[in-house]
Order: structure tokens, then sequence, then C-alpha cells
């Protein structure tokens, strides 16, 4: 690489394999494909996992009986034998200036080939005293080669392909060498690099790889954090700030009469929480270009109202509103709601008399009969319903809205992304419905900025008066499981009703859990818990009719106690149940657990959940006691997040080579925020960046077309 040339960009690095450095043949070559490293770029954003501080070292003659160590030795030799108990037992000597060490390797048999004589290591363990010498049992060992210096990086390693972290150390060596002539671009702005005390980004690279000191190792993991998280807020600022440029949306009229008169009828006030999204969703509807809002509220939020108002605010201009639900009994559910709640309400007519007439609410899911569709169909087109709630039957082949105003659609992560873009293109000719997109599965702010960061963010943090929290306890053994289900029955004997949830239908060889079907049967059946009450079975292989005559029953009383699977988990809403059960609670994450507690206390009763079972795991355990710690959904989401790491919010966003390889959504919440007002502020200033063409490139490189397009879309 000739000096004079302009500095090499990632683009130009992920152009070169490694085939072309030194020492990597195809052999090689093939193997670190297996790792995911193709280009010189894959592998200097391959870091260190952590470092070896050589200072810390101990000489063999230095080692004492049960204290933990470092020591680095050469490998004299190294055999394997099998056991009595047929195990693998490999054994090594390794030896300094001061004595030699020997290393035994119980089942991993690998040891003995990768542990060849000669081959320089560092072993990390506690050497035990055996048969009057010194020991290390299984220790952590790390293959140094020739490498110097005071840090030494440990790479993670493949020893399925068998490339050792020395030998990547060796090629990324060799990478920053070849880089040196022409150094490496950087993109991100000097003022940038000023505000935060950012080192340049080859400084970066070089820091990371081969640290003098933890400080530099630090430096430069906080400037490339950074860039991970600059490239996905540019990304989603830039393409939130197009549409607002470029797609033209509804611009409501948010001071007509029919919000006000809806909200007068309600029988409770709203929350401070309620008042303040509705003002937030007014100031979107009113601008020229679409909304596009996320509304997360926690179980019993009131988050059907607010989404009310954004519909009526539609309607009181002339335009229609749609909310699709996820599932049919959670559609039925929002449509009786809704109904309801806006009875006897009247919209403007000029061609009736009085000026007037009822606003029409319908229902349109697949399971309705045909005339009933084509009564729906033709009141869409016409613009007699005002406001339709459905599931994937609203996208439906053939079916025109006269004018599509608004959309809402509730549990979003339950729909495909082009269900939800062929929803939102319904709108009249030309013009992109404003789009409201709710969930009641809390996400933390920052990730709420990453994973939803194309759209603006409202939260209803406030539960509406006179909601009672639900009081939750774990049932570990028999004589607690006992006391269980007499609740049950003296809640039953109350005339209230409860849930009892399994997370399988039948029985597993595999898992260790009750299913649905089992419980039911022991229950229900001759001297078992629940004899003589009116019990329901519920689960995901009942037809659709089963399902809702079983929930009709549930609903109108006429059904006890309703054993289900996690069918039951979203929008069912039987204000007398006040007894969840949950069955081996610990075979479900936090999130389920919290929805599934959320299904009672729904009324203002005193109502309990009880989580059934043993923890079969730490994390488990962590995850039950959160549950019977709190009941802020915000809180939990954030121990989710501790507990499982940000894979689980990440979801579809995890995949592909924009992985967040160093940054934490976990770790590093105030450079996501940072990250996030940096994006904004030099967008204000180039909304293009068109004076950005380096930082676009790798934005394009790193992000990818069909990336960004899921990112926006969901």
């Amino acid at each position: 690489m000739p000096e004079g040339d302009p500095p090499l960009s990632l683009r130009d690095l992920d152009a070169i394999g490694v085939d072309r450095l030194r020492d990597v043949g195809r052999k090689r070559a093939t193997a670190l494909t297996a790792m995911e490293i193709n280009s010189v770029l894959d592998l200097l954003h391959h870091y260190p996992r952590r470092y070896i501080d050589r200072t810390n070292q101990s000489r063999i003659a230095e080692l004492a009986e049960g204290e933990d160590a470092f020591v680095e030795g050469s490998v004299q030799r190294s055999s394997s034998r099998r056991t009595k108990q047929r195990r693998t037992l490999v054994e090594v000597i390794i030896s300094d200036d001061t004595g030699r060490l020997k290393l035994t390797f119980f089942n991993q048999p690998w040891q003995e080939q990768s542990l060849r004589p000669g081959r320089q290591v560092i072993v990390h363990g506690r050497p035990m005293r055996y048969r009057g010498s010194l020991q290390m049992t299984n220790p952590v060992v790390d293959l140094v080669g020739d490498r110097t210096g005071r840090f030494v990086p440990v790479y993670p390693q493949s020893e399925k392909v068998n490339v050792s972290t020395w030998e990547i150390a060796k090629f990324v060596d060799q990478a920053l060498n070849r880089c040196q002539p022409r150094g490496i671009v950087d993109p991100i702005p000097p003022s940038l690099l000023q505000q935060f005390d950012f080192v340049g980004r080859q400084t970066a690279f070089n820091g990371i790889h081969r640290p003098v000191d933890m400080r530099e190792s630090s430096q430069a993991r906080r400037r490339l954090k950074f860039d991970e998280l600059l490239r996905v807020q540019l990304e989603l600022v830039r393409r939130k700030r197009w549409l607002e440029r470029h797609t033209v949306g509804v611009s409501h009229a948010v001071d007509g009469e029919l919000v006000d008169r809806f909200l007068a009828r309600l029988p409770f006030p709203l929350t401070g929480a309620q008042q303040r999204v509705i003002d937030e969703i007014a100031g979107d509807l009113a601008q020229p270009h679409p909304m596009h809002r996320l509304l997360q509220g926690d179980v019993g939020a009131g988050k059907t109202v607010v989404a009310l108002c954004a519909m009526l605010i539609a309607v009181q201009g002339g335009f229609q509103g749609a909310l699709m639900a996820p599932t049919e009994v959670l559609a039925e559910q929002h449509f009786e709601t809704m109904a309801s709640l806006l009875d006897d309400l009247s919209v403007p007519d000029e061609s009736r008399l009085g000026g007037e007439r009822p606003l029409r609410v319908e229902l349109l899911t697949g399971s309705r009969g045909a005339a009933d569709r084509r009564r729906a169909v033709a009141g869409l087109a016409s613009g007699d319903i005002n406001i339709v709630v459905g599931t994937h039957a609203l996208i439906s082949e053939g079916l025109e809205y006269q004018a599509l105003g608004v959309v809402v659609i509730d549990e979003q992560h339950r729909f495909g992304v082009e269900q939800r873009a062929v929803l939102r293109d319904r709108g009249p000719r030309s013009v992109m419905p404003d789009l409201l997109v709710m969930t009641a599965t809390p996400i933390p702010r920052t990730a709420a900025m990453t994973v939803y960061g194309d759209l603006d963010v409202s939260v209803l943090d406030e539960l509406p008066a006179g909601r009672l929290p639900v009081a939750t306890s774990w049932a570990r053994g028999p004589l607690e499981e006992a006391q269980v289900w007499e609740a049950v029955r003296a809640a039953v004997s109350e005339g209230r009703q409860a849930y009892v949830v399994c997370p399988v239908i039948e029985e597993s060889g595999v898992l260790d859990v009750r299913s649905v079907t089992e419980t039911y049967d022991r229950l229900t059946g001759d001297g078992g818990e629940l004899t003589g009450l009116r019990v329901g079975l519920l689960h995901g292989r009942v037809t659709p009719a089963e399902k809702e005559a079983t929930m009709g029953l549930f609903r109108s009383g006429a059904l006890d106690v309703l054993v289900s699977t996690t069918v039951i988990e979203v929008g069912v809403d039987v204000p007398n149940a006040t007894t969840m059960v949950v069955i081996d609670a610990g075979r479900f994450g936090i999130a389920q657990l919290h929805q599934l507690r959320g299904r009672v206390g729904r009324a203002h009763l005193a109502s309990s959940c009880y989580l059934v079972g043993e923890a079969a795991t730490t994390e488990a355990e962590a995850r039950l006691k959160a549950v019977v710690d709190s009941s802020d959904g915000f809180d939990l989401a954030e121990v989710d997040l501790e507990l499982r790491g940000e894979g689980t919010i990440m979801g579809e966003r995890q995949k592909g080579r924009n992985d967040l390889r160093l940054a934490s959504l976990r770790h590093d919440k105030e450079w996501v925020v940072k990250a996030r007002d940096a994006a904004i502020e030099l967008l204000e200033a180039d909304p293009d960046l068109r004076s950005h063409a380096a930082l676009v490139d790798e934005i394009d490189l790193m992000l990818g077309d069909r990336e960004a397009e899921y990112l926006l879309k969901s």
C-alpha cells in the first residue's frame, strides 16, 4: 500500500480478503471464514474479549497451593490416556526458567493436539498438591506464540476450526502494520472528537488490539462503541427525517369537538400520562407529514382510550380509523370495549336530518360470516364505517377504504414487517395514513431508542386511580402449592374467577414441565384440587370456534377456572378474574410473566398471582424474584435486559454484520443517548449528510439497504 494514496476507508478494508495476508493460505482462509472473518475489516472488528496483564504473572517456583495464578511457560511434553471411568485425560508439562508444572485436562482431548511441545502458553488456574507436586486441573489456556508486550489480547477463538488467539493476533498485527502508511479514514467530525475527547479511528484500532496499558484499551473501546451507536442512530434519524420531508400525510383538524365529547362521557378521569400522550399524538396529527409513533404502556395503563382519541381525531375530519390486533380474541375484545365506550356518539353527516348520524364501529376478522364481511367491505369503501377493528383481514385483497387516516397496530411484534407496511399503504391515494404502534411490553428507554429509533416514543407510565397492585408470590414446594389451590377455591367461593396457565399443551419426554392437558385432568379428576368447580380448557390446538365458545363461557361467568396455555397472555379482559396461577413459572420469561399477571387486577378488586414450581437455573430464580419484587413493567424490562442481554430486545435487528460488537444497550446507556443527540445535531445542520460522505458510506456498508429497511419498517 504505497504512501501518498488517500487513507483507507472501511469499504477499502472490506474489499481486501484475509487471504492477502502473509501465512493465510487456503486452509487458514477457510478456517477464518468459518469464524465469519472474510476481510481485513472483519479481522479488525474481531475485538479482544480480554487481556492478559503480564505484570501479574507468577514464576512457576513462586506458585502457592490454592491461590489463583497466571503463569507463562513452554510446553515440554503432552500425552493422553483413558481413565477407568472411560474419560479422556490429557497431561501436559510446561516449564519456565524456575521449574516445571503439570497440567491435567479431563474430557478435553483436543488439548493434546493444541499443546504440542515447544508452544508458548499462558495458563490461569489454581494449583493444588497431588502426589507431592503442584498441578493445575482444567486451567484456562492461551497460546501466545512469540508475542511480546505487557498486555496480551485474548481473542474469541475456535477450537472447532483450530484457529488460536495467538494466530488471530499475528494476522491483526500484520493488517494494522500494512494500514500504517496510508492510515485509516476518520469520518467523525473534529467537533465531536473534541467534544467527547475521543482518540482518532486509527489510534482506536491500534489501542484495542495492541494496547500499551489498560487506559489505552479503554479509550479505544469508548471511541469504537460510539462509532457503532452513531451509525445506527444516524440511519434511523436520517430515514425518519426523510419520511417527514418526502411523504404526504393528512393534516388533521385536532380542535374538533368529537374527542372532547368522547372524553366527557368516560366513566373515569384520564390519568396525567394519558392526557400528556393524547396531546403528543394530537401534535403529530396536526402536521402535514405522517405520524410514526410508538405507544408504550404497562398492562392496564389505558392504551385503548388513547388509541380511540387518535382515531376520533381522524373521524371528526371525515377520515377513517383502523385498529389491527394479532389475534381474533384480542380484536373482538378491542371491538367490544370500543363499541361500549363509543355507544351513542354521533358524527357530522350533512346528508342526514339533524346533520349527524351514529358513529359506526365494525369488526372484521377471518371467521366473520360472508354476509357480515360483505357489509363491512361495502361500509369501508363507502365511508359509512368510521372505525374498523380486526386482524390480518384488514389487509386482505380487495378491501378498499374510502379515506383511511389513522392506523393503530396493537402488539406490533406479532406482525410481520410486510403486513404492517401494507396496512400503512391503504390510505387515500398518494397520502400515507398516520401510524400508532402500541405495545404492552415495556422496553427500556435506551433500547427503544435503538430498536424503535425511527419512531417517536410515548410512554404511559401511570396506572388509573384505584387500580390495586396484584399481590405476587412464589410457591416452591408441594405444601406452598397446596395453599395456592386453597386460595383459588376461596376466590371462587366469593364469586370470583381464576386462570391457571401452563407452558406446554402435552407432556414432554424432554422437558420436565407439566402440560396443560395433564394439569387439567389432575385438577378436575377424582380427588383433584379443583374437583366440583366449573373448569374450562384452552390451548392453541382447539379450533377458533371452540376457543371462542370457551372464552365466552369464561367471560360470562359460566366457568370458574380457565386452565390454559399462553393463548391468554395478551388482551383477554375478564374483570371478575382475580387469581392467576402460573405452573412451572421458571419456564417463562419476565415479560411473559408480567403480561400474564396483567390478566388479573383489571377491576377495583384485590387480586393475586401465584408463581408455582422450582427454578431450574439461577437465571430463572432471578426472573421469578424480580416479578415477585416489582409490579413496574419498566423496572422489569431493565432487569430482563440485564439478565438476558440485548439479543432479546434487538431480535431481528441483531442479525447481520451491523451487530453491536462492543456497544451494549445494558452497559452503555449514556452513550446511546449521546449518539442519538449527536445524530440529531449532525442531521439538523446537514439533512442529507452531503458533507459527510465517508460517514454515509460506512452506514451503507455496515447497515446495508435491507437492514436499514427493516429498521425503518419495524
